[in-house]
């Protein structure tokens, strides 16, 4: 195992990795939209989850991995309202390759982000 750190992230707020790699797959920790210095994205949905692949990209790119190499991504999303929204700012950033995808709705997400999302995704 191999434990996947960068600074184009935020820092976990808690006592994880923002990602491990096994073998060849990365599997990362829930990205919310928290700017690199720990700042809450201002701005409605679509602001959130442009932050939220942000910094996924920053920790798939620090994996040795990329958006073209995700496998499956899980949406977590305060409100089922949102969801055509996400898919929006989604299908920008999974253009040609679709990852097989779960998308809930919660109660609550830490910091009282209105997204989270995680991926698994193979390493170049």
């Amino acid at each position: 195992m191999k434990i996947v750190q960068t600074n184009d992230a935020p820092q976990a707020i808690g006592p994880y990795s923002q990602g491990m790699i096994v073998n060849n797959l990365f599997y990362s920790s829930g990205q919310i939209p928290l700017t690199p210095l720990g700042v809450m994205t201002e701005g409605g949905i679509k602001e959130q989850t442009h932050q939220v692949f942000k910094n996924l990209n920053a920790v798939l790119s620090a994996a040795g991995a990329s958006f073209d190499t995700v496998v499956k991504a899980t949406v977590f999303i305060k409100s089922m309202d949102d969801f055509a929204s996400v898919n929006e700012v989604y299908g920008e950033y999974f253009r040609t390759n679709k990852p097989a995808r779960s998308c809930v709705e919660v109660a609550r997400l830490p910091k009282d982000a209105l997204i989270e999302i995680e991926v698994i995704a193979l390493v170049k």
